[in-house]
């Protein structure tokens, strides 16, 4: 008796698709592009927020009401330190120790700040963001007059917006900060020129991101 054994068709391969020519180059480009913009991204985020949210609060500065906070103190120099004050004027340095009283005296940090130094006072500014404070001695009869001024946490924050009285580490984080914003928005318009042929309002949006305040510069800005 004889057995008839169906076989099964072999399967067809299909035909693998060509690669575009400069996929590679282009899947390279895509992925160096997405890790700087989510690098600058992660560096710059919170930095971001507060310098969008400052820039709010300083374009209506006028608008948000502020109280300021002012408090003045007095004390009278020790003799032997009133005697050791150099007879000059210009700007200069307060001496060690009576740099060291006027820190203990008043709760402050004078080290490193040039006085306006003149025939009959001492007066050492001391500006820092959010306020400032001033000491003023009297050098005739040794009195020392303390004054600070609190101008609240928006201003202090506005006053970080602006590198004001911030000092030199500051300066380097705004210089830092503002690298990575231009890392993360060129890295972003690189990610709109790769995706444009799949979006077609990319370009209708970008070009009104840049007509639009422009405009609005020429119209209403003299």
């Amino acid at each position: 008796m004889t057995t008839d054994t169906a076989t099964a068709p072999a399967a067809v391969a299909k035909p693998k698709r060509a690669a575009k020519p400069g996929g590679a180059a282009r899947g390279f480009w895509v992925r160096q592009i997405v890790s700087w913009h989510w690098i600058s991204a992660a560096i710059s985020l919170f930095g971001m927020i507060v310098f969008a949210v400052t820039g709010i609060t300083l374009n209506h500065a006028g608008d948000i009401a502020a109280a300021p906070v002012v408090q003045e103190h007095t004390a009278t120099l020790p003799a032997n330190l009133l005697s050791s004050l150099p007879h000059e004027e210009g700007r200069h340095a307060l001496p060690p120790a009576v740099a060291a009283w006027a820190d203990r005296e008043f709760s402050i940090r004078s080290a490193g700040r040039e006085a306006e130094w003149s025939a009959d006072e001492v007066y050492l500014a001391m500006a820092r963001p959010g306020g400032d404070a001033w000491i003023s001695i009297d050098r005739a009869t040794g009195e020392v007059v303390h004054e600070d001024t609190w101008r609240g946490w928006i201003a202090y924050f506005n006053d970080l917006h602006k590198g004001r009285n911030t000092g030199i580490t500051w300066a380097w984080f705004i210089d830092i900060f503002a690298v990575a914003c231009v890392i993360f928005c060129l890295s972003g318009f690189g990610l709109l020129w790769l995706k444009s042929a799949a979006r077609p309002a990319t370009w209708p949006l970008v070009t009104a991101g840049l007509i639009v305040p422009l405009i609005l510069a020429l119209l209403f800005i003299h």
